[in-house]
């Protein structure tokens, strides 16, 4: 086995190498994806999209049960779920506060599948993030500009720290990251719990949370709630489409991914490469912690949300793993966040806001299974970037 530790020369991001080609043990539908082209992530997107409606549809029965089956009710109720996400005043700034979050943390899972990790860690990645970012902007004055820049940069490194924990004890000694960072979920959970409690507590009385971050500290907004985290973020999807498709680390990670023996014969080193990938997601979900606590909540109480990092789960699926998808999923996830509250005002508090999770949950379905989407509407699409990757399941492999 020593000549399959030979080093090749991995100069053309854009083509597998030679030597991949030829040996016995890679079939030819194992090499690295090659870059979608627009037509192609359209043609994707009907997937997705029909599990959206379809989802949508299987929430009548539930809200037309709670309503006594009054149409004008139920009309009522699905008009105050779009007046609140999108058409009333502000409605469509606050859905893309929403999202912000999970966009990054959207991100952090797509670029795990994609290299072939399934990293359940993202809530405590955001957490840590978050709790670095706060510290920073109460604890640490600085002038304005360089302070958001430190707090922000505080946040990656936290997330990046968290996320490389589970990669080096994947590498070192094969333990398995979906084990290791739902473990790492409950540290950050706790460690967060106890320092808001005590070393970051509030020296006023009242409420038990951190100090308010300086004004230094906060992230510009420039209409109404909306900040510059949006724009922060949508450089972040980029850079991730970017570090996948036109670099060579991100050849080698999404090689990683399809294949790791095709890895291991180029002479790539599987153990740095896998903790750098769950790294890189880690600082895409602290990252997002940061900019909630810059450009939102501007401090952190105790039991500090992290739904964020769960909920990016069906948002990087529903994305299909792509940037652009990530996107465009994490604001159809805000704007329904943001617009059940409205839903459950109009329907008299008939409708629980929490009916948008079962929602949630059957776009999940659907998207997990687009076997059940062909065959509902006995389409011929071809197979998504999640089905030819198998990123959804590889990590528990």
């Amino acid at each position: 086995m020593q000549h399959l530790k030979h080093r090749t020369n991995i100069s053309a991001p854009r083509s597998p190498a030679p030597l991949l080609l030829t040996h016995p043990l890679i079939h030819p539908s194992t090499h690295p994806p090659v870059p979608p082209t627009l037509k192609t992530t359209l043609r994707q997107l009907t997937l997705p999209l029909l599990a959206i409606l379809t989802a949508i549809v299987l929430t009548v029965p539930v809200i037309g049960f709670a309503l006594d089956w009054n149409w004008a009710k139920i009309a009522a109720a699905y008009g105050g779920l779009l007046d609140g996400a999108l058409f009333k005043r502000y409605a469509f700034s606050n859905t893309l506060v929403a999202a912000i979050p999970l966009m990054f943390t959207g991100l952090a899972l797509a670029l795990g599948f994609r290299t072939g990790v399934f990293n359940i860690g993202a809530p405590g990645q955001f957490l840590i993030g978050a709790t670095c970012a706060v510290f920073v902007g109460y604890a640490i004055p600085l002038p304005p500009v360089i302070h958001p820049i430190a707090a922000l940069t505080a946040g990656i490194l936290g997330g990046a720290f968290w996320g490389a924990i589970p990669g080096y004890l994947k590498a070192r000694f094969g333990s398995h990251e979906v084990i290791n960072t739902i473990m790492l979920n409950y540290l950050a959970f706790f460690l967060q719990d106890w320092l808001v409690k005590n070393p970051m507590k509030d020296p006023n009385p009242g409420v038990i949370r951190t100090p308010e971050i300086l004004q230094t500290a906060e992230l510009f907004r420039f209409y109404d709630r909306l900040h510059i985290g949006l724009f922060l973020a949508l450089l972040a999807a980029y850079g991730v489409w970017y570090l996948l498709n036109k670099t060579t680390l991100g050849y080698e990670l999404r090689t990683v991914g399809s294949n790791p023996e095709a890895a291991k014969y180029a002479g790539m080193k599987l153990g740095r490469l896998t903790i750098l990938s769950i790294a890189l997601s880690g600082a895409l979900a602290g990252l997002g912690g940061a900019v909630q606590i810059l450009g939102v909540d501007h401090a952190m109480p105790v039991l500090y949300s992290s739904d964020y990092g769960f909920d990016a789960i069906p948002v990087a699926l529903l994305g299909q793993n792509q940037p652009i998808g990530v996107i465009l999923s994490a604001i159809l996830f805000g704007a329904l966040r943001n617009g059940s509250d409205l839903m459950q005002l109009r329907s008299g508090g008939a409708v629980s806001r929490e009916v948008i999770f079962i929602v949630q949950a059957v776009i999940l379905l659907f998207v997990a299974a687009p076997a059940i989407v062909r065959g509902l509407y006995r389409l011929k699409l071809p197979q998504s970037e999640i089905e030819k990757e198998g990123s959804l399941t590889r990590g528990w492999g």
